[in-house]
């Protein structure tokens, strides 16, 4: 077809349907992962659970909405000292390819010094990277009554130094917005079930935007 008559042609058509076709060639982002993707969730009592069934935790409801294979390794009680010591194991027993971790509430909780929470971060990104570039953190709230009384817990800071340091994707705000929300809430530090679909919708949204689906 001469090059006149291609310009004629692509004149009368709208720009929408251009747009369209441009996007319908657009290839899938190089981080995503695989459809049926294994992905370890290393975490405590919000990872479990904790004050809802098992099936709705936030591990499970992730797995809903994105069709990967989320293992749930949250452990009531854990710490950050606790899931490195926990971490070696679960890796030598399968190959995920995206790694989660959300830990370190615990720390807060019992006292532990930021430095030592922040030193074992650091060392379970280490290790998770290590076998796999796709490893996430979800930021815990720093402990706070007052804030959470009023609806406006927010982030304890060294996640985000945390997981820029190691070049980790840092989920954050997920936990302290349906922590701040007491009908999202079971007790004072743990979500419901509506939480932790909160949790699932809010993280796949983050992960989304990052590439990752």
């Amino acid at each position: 077809m001469k090059r006149r008559h291609l310009l004629q042609m692509l004149a009368g058509v709208p720009a929408s349907a251009v747009l369209l076709a441009a996007c319908g060639k657009r290839k899938a982002s190089p981080n995503a992962l695989k459809p049926d993707a294994r992905v370890l969730a290393l975490g405590d009592s919000l990872t479990f659970g904790y004050g809802a069934s098992p099936e709705t935790a936030w591990p499970a409801k992730l797995g809903e909405l994105t069709g990967w294979q989320v293992e749930n390794a949250g452990v009531n009680g854990d710490t950050s000292a606790g899931a490195l010591e926990r971490l070696p194991a679960l890796l030598s027993a399968g190959s995920y390819d995206a790694i989660l971790i959300g830990i370190g509430g615990n720390d807060m909780l019992r006292g532990v010094s930021p430095a030592s929470t922040r030193e074992n971060l650091a060392a379970l990104i280490e290790q998770a990277r290590a076998h796999t570039p796709h490893v996430a953190v979800l930021a815990t709230p720093a402990p706070d009554a007052m804030r959470a009384a009023v609806g406006s817990l927010s982030d304890a800071t060294f996640y985000e130094e945390v997981a820029k340091s190691g070049q980790a994707l840092l989920v954050a705000g997920v936990y302290s917005g349906v922590l701040s929300d007491a009908a999202l809430r079971s007790d004072r530090i743990h979500a419901n079930a509506k939480g932790y679909a909160q949790v699932a919708e809010q993280l796949a949204e983050q992960l989304k935007a990052a590439g990752w689906r």
